[in-house]
Order: C-alpha cells, then structure tokens, then sequence
C-alpha cells in the first residue's frame, strides 16, 4: 500500500471543534486510564489530527479505541498502540528515525522528537528499500514475524527498535536492539496490533 499523502483538507467550524473533543476524550479516556502518561506522548497525540490520516470514509472512526481500515490490508492502529510505541521508543534528539508506516501518523507523531525521520511504506521496509542506512531508531506500525536481514542492515549497531510481534498468533509490543548485527526482541505487553502481512515469515512444509 502506498502512504496517504493526499489527506482532506483542514476542517472549521463546528465539524472541527467535535475532533478536538474527540481527541481530547482518546487522551483522558484511553491513554491516561491505560498508564500512557509521559508529557511529550500525550502533547504529540493531542494535537495531531488523526482524522488527517484515514480515507474520509472513516474520519468519523478516528478516535476509536480499534483499528481503523485504511484499505489493501493495512490499519490506523488504536490511539493506544502509538501511545506505547512512543514511550517505549524514548526518541532522543540526535535520533535519525525510520519509521515503516502505511499511514504516516506514526512518523508525524515522532518527527518534532528526533533529529530526521524518514518514512517508508511497509513493501519497501520489508524490501530493505529505504534511503538510510544509519538510522538509530526504527518504529514499526504494525506487527510483524520476522525483521528482514534488509531492513536490520539498515539500522546501525546499537539501534533501538520497538514494534508488535507475533507470537503463537497473538500480538504483543516489542522492544528489541541491534547487537552484533542483529535485533533481539524483548516482548512486552499483549496489546491488539494490526499485523503487517509484508514481514510474515515464510511458510514451512510440515508433515
């Protein structure tokens, strides 16, 4: 899937004060009564409009505490998903960020953070096709069964890494780091992640 980047234009009026009642009930009702109470996560998430990120279909749907369709298979992940993926990640300012995302809400939720962030759509991350090959930081929006050798050689030696895994058929967040060449993950807590079906791990004969 190609990343949104043709998003509806800004709202006014009354149609724009119901979002950012919206978005201020997804901060009190959904991250703070779920432990998500870093000051910089919550600043980032109560000011960039979800419904920005989803086909107008579904902008009426973007605060919901789902996943959001965004069509060919991929999802806007529930508020909470990005609030613990922000504050497991812990960016820095010296961080050169890739971010592997369909939507690009994850990438605008980061980008003040960091020192670069580039953005890819998940084909491409999963391909390796990405133009850095320093990054210190990668996020990706999903969950995923395996981390391509392509995309871990992108990533420099100590780089931090947090997305959801797939483990036994059930997704969890993930944090992990790159030592010695490759990424070990530490799974976290079990939380409803959208899979991303480009890092499914290949199938095996079995008999």
């Amino acid at each position: 899937m190609t990343v949104i980047d043709e998003r509806p234009a800004p709202l006014t009026g009354r149609e724009a004060a119901g979002y950012d009642a919206a978005r201020r009930a997804m901060i009190d009702s959904q991250l703070r009564t779920s432990g998500v109470n870093e000051p910089w996560v919550l600043a980032r998430m109560a000011i960039l409009p979800r419904e920005d990120f989803v086909p107008e279909p579904w902008r009426s749907a973007a605060y919901i505490d789902r996943a959001v369709l965004l069509g060919d298979g991929h999802f806007l992940s529930a508020p909470l998903v990005y609030g613990r993926i922000l504050g497991e990640a812990r960016p820095r300012r010296d961080d050169a960020a890739l971010v592997v995302s369909a939507s690009g809400y994850l990438a605008e939720l980061l980008s003040p953070l960091v020192d670069a962030v580039e953005l890819v759509a998940p084909a491409d991350g999963a391909a390796g096709s990405v133009k850095t090959s320093e990054a210190t930081l990668l996020l990706i929006d999903g969950a995923i069964e395996q981390l391509p050798a392509a995309l871990t050689g992108r990533l420099t030696e100590g780089a931090r890494v947090v997305c959801g895994i797939i483990e036994l058929g059930v997704t969890r967040l993930a944090v992990g780091r790159k030592t010695a060449g490759e990424v070990t993950f530490l799974p976290l807590a079990e939380i409803g992640i959208p899979v991303l079906p480009e890092f499914a791990a290949p199938r095996r004969w079995s008999f």
